[in-house]
């Protein structure tokens, strides 16, 4: 082809090609030469010119400026052959595989989104002119976080058909450290109380090694704020940081660091007044003003006074609110007047509130929790309390929600509520052996969403050598719309301790019934329950100890002795709920307290009442919620009221409160308060009998004998105080962070008997007759406090939550038994 005008476009400030012709002619053939990947036909739709069109040296410019802005192109000429035009191109390769190496601080997701940014991914083609920008971006990165000898290289390995790999390289380095922090300027505070608070640390010694002094752009940032704040709070309106100057050392390992400030005067206020439309609302956000007149300026009061407007305005739909605060500075009085401008904007309302993310709960469980209605004003307070509400349910693990403006309209929104589910029940089944409780057999579900409906329900079934046990619950939190809770549970067990060892108080007891309950809602946080219970109890072959003189006087059949102690109570009970947590399961802040009181009415066999209290309390200590400070106070109390033959009604042994175990981790389960005492009597030799010899005659009760049994027999009173840190788990990403908990904890109290009367066995002599038995001690003394430290892993499983504990006890008494190490399935906090 002999080739008569070879004509040089313009290619991006420079390109070498033919010199055109000025003249324009009609194009009659196009071709496109070194085409691999790219198809012919998506080339030629990038040309601004199709055959048979009238082109100029204009025309030949833009079609290569046109094919380079597709970015399939490395380089680019066009030829003129009479009126036929000839596109010779070199395709950029594709990337076929992208590898990092040497990366710790920034994760390769980071790096694969970053790159994805710059159309540098698998399968796209490389752009060579871009990877300078992306290895000196990558070393600023570095540099912001004090790493000054990081180093960052892209290598590419060219492949056949037009492939090539990337691998990039990172030599991190170490991190520079802050040798020195100096403020200049500042005589009203000291660099000490400046530097006080802020995160970055200067020049730590070794034994801080739980804090970093290492440089980071970002966080001096933060400091320089923190500075600023500091004289803005107290009235230094005028306070300005100059400059502030980092300079490196030479080896690229230490940083210093200058701020240079001015600090001015201090400022008081002459007046507040307000610009704009309050809402009508006018008397009240002047009567919850902080800002008065005469007191100095305070930023932190400014700030806080702008955000309370805009969540009150927020609260009656008018989400979009501009708050600012306009000060007038008269420098000559050193006085500011402060003007609030309030632009409310449009009232928004709710278009459509969507749920996703429940697979297992149904949308209508959820929505009945929500306090923003469709159709209403937009209300900041109300989503929360949305939020909140769904989080607190058991099977609910986090809630997020978004706003999304509606096209084309400025006064309507768009709700979404992104639910993450967690299993919602638990089920365990076993078969282990124990000293204690010999072979041991278990079964039980429990379900706190029962297919989805969001109700309770559960069965269980337990057996081991000495007890058989199971029941049934079911509760329906939403029995009405307005939240009217009603429920019901059956149960049947049957213990026999009368084959025990010596180490357990012999009796056999058969107890069954029926109960119901239902919950009224007072408010969002407060509910009030009440239940009503039907019990049968059959206790036999007792092992008669001294406390139960009460209960055997009021109970025992005169005429049957060896009948045993059959009644039935007819209990009712009455608890009020308080909570502000703001979750279900793992709270990390707000508080929960219970009050509940169960007693028997006047007609049952026994008359008694029984009260316990809980109360929880969690204080974040980060704003992630990763840190929190959880105190527990678990108090119970239980007596009997009224008499009969002359003895007064005691509560049964039966209902007593234990410790150990679960609630004070590091003591064996039911060791902790009273134990059993034995009592007998002693014998003198009677008068001879020729026929029958002679039979021994007991002495008085001043002579009896007693013994202690080794293991507790609860009491009427409890106390229990929990001190916990809850900790980030170690090893373990945040994602786990609402299923798995770490903490340390410290675990104190006591299970006393109020009704105990240590002078009764004043005067008597304990013959110990079990085997470990310890000494008699004043059970009525609440101060005999036991306490451990210890950490605990809770997790909820798919079987449910797992608890374990690991404790060391820190004050024990004679006769506790330890227990180290637990594991436990159940019911967390």
């Amino acid at each position: 082809m002999t080739i008569k005008r070879l004509v040089a476009a313009m290619l991006l400030a420079s390109a070498s090609n033919s010199v055109l012709a000025e003249e324009s002619f009609t194009v009659q053939d196009i071709q496109v030469e070194g085409l691999q990947r790219v198809a012919l036909g998506a080339a030629l739709n990038n040309l601004p010119f199709n055959v048979g069109d009238t082109v100029t040296e204009y025309s030949l410019s833009r079609s290569i400026r046109t094919l380079y802005a597709a970015g399939h192109f490395d380089d680019i000429k066009v030829y003129r052959d009479g009126n036929t035009v000839i596109y010779r191109l070199r395709e950029r390769p594709t990337i076929n595989a992208i590898e990092f190496d040497g990366n710790k601080d920034i994760k390769e997701e980071q790096l694969n989104e970053s790159l994805a940014g710059n159309r540098v991914e698998v399968g796209e083609p490389l752009d060579k002119t871009i990877l300078k920008s992306i290895e000196n971006g990558l070393t600023e990165f570095y540099h912001g976080v004090g790493k000054y000898q990081a180093e960052v290289e892209i290598e590419a390995t060219y492949l056949p058909r037009n492939r090539v790999n990337l691998k990039i390289k990172f030599e991190e380095g170490d991190a520079a450290s802050i040798r020195q922090i100096n403020v200049v300027g500042n005589q009203l505070f000291s660099d000490e109380e400046l530097l006080r608070d802020i995160e970055s640390k200067q020049d730590l010694p070794w034994w801080r090694f739980l804090s970093s002094d290492r440089y980071q752009k970002q966080t001096l940032q933060g400091d320089i704020e923190k500075i600023n704040s500091h004289y803005l709070d107290r009235g230094y309106l005028r306070f300005n940081i100059d400059s502030s100057q980092v300079s490196v050392s030479p080896d690229k390992e230490s940083v210093y660091v200058t701020l240079n400030v001015t600090e001015g005067e201090k400022y008081t206020i002459s007046g507040v007044k307000f610009v704009g439309d309050l809402i009508g609302q006018d008397e009240f956000i002047r009567q919850i003003l902080p800002l008065k007149d005469g007191e100095l300026y305070n930023g932190a009061l400014v700030t806080y006074t702008e955000e309370s407007i805009a969540k009150l305005l927020a609260r009656f739909g008018y989400a979009n609110s501009k708050v600012r605060t306009i000060p007038q500075i008269n420098d000559d009085t050193n006085q500011v007047e402060l003007t609030i401008s309030v632009e409310p904007g449009k009232r928004v309302y709710v278009r459509r509130i969507a749920v996703s993310g429940n697979s297992n709960t149904r949308d209508e469980v959820l929505r009945r929790e929500l306090r923003q209605m469709e159709g209403a004003w937009l209300s900041n307070d109300a989503l929360e309390l949305s939020k909140q509400r769904i989080q607190r349910l058991p099977y609910i693990e986090s809630v997020e929600f978004d706003t999304t403006p509606v096209a084309g309209v400025d006064d309507l929104v768009d709700i979404g509520f992104n639910i993450k589910e967690q299993p919602s029940g638990s089920f365990n089944a076993g078969v282990s052996y124990g000293n204690y409780m010999g072979l041991s057999f278990q079964i039980g579900v429990q379900q706190e969403n029962f297919f989805g409906t969001g109700n309770s329900a559960g069965i269980s079934l337990n057996t081991n050598k000495y007890q058989k046990s199971i029941s049934a619950t079911y509760t329906d939190p939403y029995f009405t719309l307005d939240g009217v809770s009603l429920g019901g549970q059956v149960f049947y067990s049957d213990v026999d301790y009368s084959s025990a060892s010596s180490n357990l108080e012999a009796y056999n007891q058969r107890r069954y019934g029926f109960g119901a309950n239902i919950g009224y809602p007072i408010n969002e946080y407060n509910r009030l329950n009440f239940g009503a219970n039907y019990v049968v109890n059959k206790i036999n072959s007792i092992n008669e100890y001294d406390q139960l003189r009460h209960f055997r006087a009021v109970l025992l059949d005169a005429q049957n002795p060896d009948g045993g102690y059959n009644f039935t109570n007819y209990e009712l009970s009455a608890s009020w709920v308080r909570s502000t947590l703001n979750r279900g399961l793992f709270p990390t802040a707000g508080h929960y307290l219970g009050l509940s009181l169960k007693a028997t009415t006047p007609n049952s066999d026994l008359n008694y009442f029984k009260t316990t209290f809980e109360g929880r309390n969690y204080i974040p200590l980060s704003n992630d919620h990763a840190w929190s400070f959880l105190s527990k106070l678990e108090l119970g109390y239980g007596n009997g009221y009224g008499s009969k033959n002359g003895y007064d009604y005691t509560l049964p042994f039966t209902e007593n409160f234990y410790a150990g175990g679960q609630n004070i981790r590091g003591f064996e389960s039911r060791i902790i308060g009273p134990h059993a005492i034995f009592r007998e009597a002693q014998f003198v030799p009677g008068l001879p009998d020729p026929n029958s010899g002679s039979a021994p005659f007991p002495s008085g009760p001043e002579n009896d004998t007693y013994s202690v049994s080794p293991r507790s027999i609860g009491g009427n009173a409890m106390g229990v105080l929990t001190l916990e840190l809850i900790t980030p788990t170690p090893f373990l990403s945040d994602d786990y962070r609402n299923s798995v908990r770490t903490s340390l904890f410290v675990d104190a109290g006591n299970v006393w008997d109020t009704e105990f009367d240590l002078n009764r066995y004043a005067s008597l002599i304990q013959a110990p007759r079990f085997q470990g038995e310890p000494a008699l001690q004043d059970y009525s003394d609440a101060g005999l406090i036991r306490a451990t430290a210890g950490v605990s892993l809770q997790w909820i499983s798919p079987m449910g939550p797992l608890t374990f504990s690991l404790a060391k006890i820190i004050k024990k008494y004679e006769g506790d038994l330890q227990e180290n190490f637990s594991f436990n399935i159940g019911t967390t906090f």
